[in-house]
């Protein structure tokens, strides 16, 4: 994939995160400060101008979305995100297009990124629960619209999980039967992107 087939994807999973400002906010405001929605928009507003610019390589096109992620995205999501996208393009070479074996190790990264800066695991009710099996599944070459559906199920399981994680952890067993924000933002750019993808 090329850097301007890269910038429609992105644009494309800007407008849906614009669009599902309200439906984050609403999750949010179950389990949370009431702000992800808007916040995720806010930044990805500002990420669609800078899609505007010329960029010589992916890797410089992906540190400058996440430095408009980071500077622009309120609460612990601007931090997360950019950190997954700062890390995912640590994860490429100069190059102006993409394969899917470097997809796949800079997927990696960003959710090591992820990681590192939320020091949230598996079963914490976070978008580790989605990021984590997408990067195992991208590694084991699944078709694209099977990494979808299991990012899907991620994201709905993260309803029955107890959070240990963030404002949503102060909520204790009051967290159960709410999806996580994070989670499903990152499910809704996975779908976004892979959604139309050949396997």
């Amino acid at each position: 994939m090329d850097i301007e087939n890269i910038k429609k994807k992105i644009s494309d999973i800007s407008d849906t995160i614009i669009e599902n400002k309200e439906y984050l906010t609403e999750l949010d405001r179950q389990i949370g400060d009431a702000d992800h929605g808007y916040n995720m928009a806010k930044g990805f507003t500002a990420v669609k101008i800078i899609l505007e610019d010329d960029f010589e390589s992916v890797k410089e096109l992906i540190n400058k979305i996440a430095m408009t992620l980071i500077s622009n995205v309120g609460g612990a999501s601007g931090p997360l995100y950019g950190s997954f996208f700062m890390k995912f393009a640590q994860g490429l070479d100069d190059s102006d297009n993409i394969n899917k074996k470097q997809f796949a190790d800079a997927f990696s990264k960003g959710l090591d990124g992820v990681i590192m800066r939320g020091k949230a695991q598996i079963n914490d009710k976070t978008m580790v629960d989605v990021l984590e099996p997408v990067s195992k599944a991208l590694y084991e070459d699944k078709p694209y619209s099977e990494i979808v559906k299991l990012a899907k199920e991620k994201m709905e399981d993260t309803k029955e999980m107890k959070a240990r994680k963030g404002r949503a952890s102060y909520l204790g067993d009051r967290s159960i039967g709410h999806i996580d924000p994070g989670a499903c933002s990152s499910y809704l750019m996975i779908e976004t992107l892979m959604g139309d993808l050949d396997g």
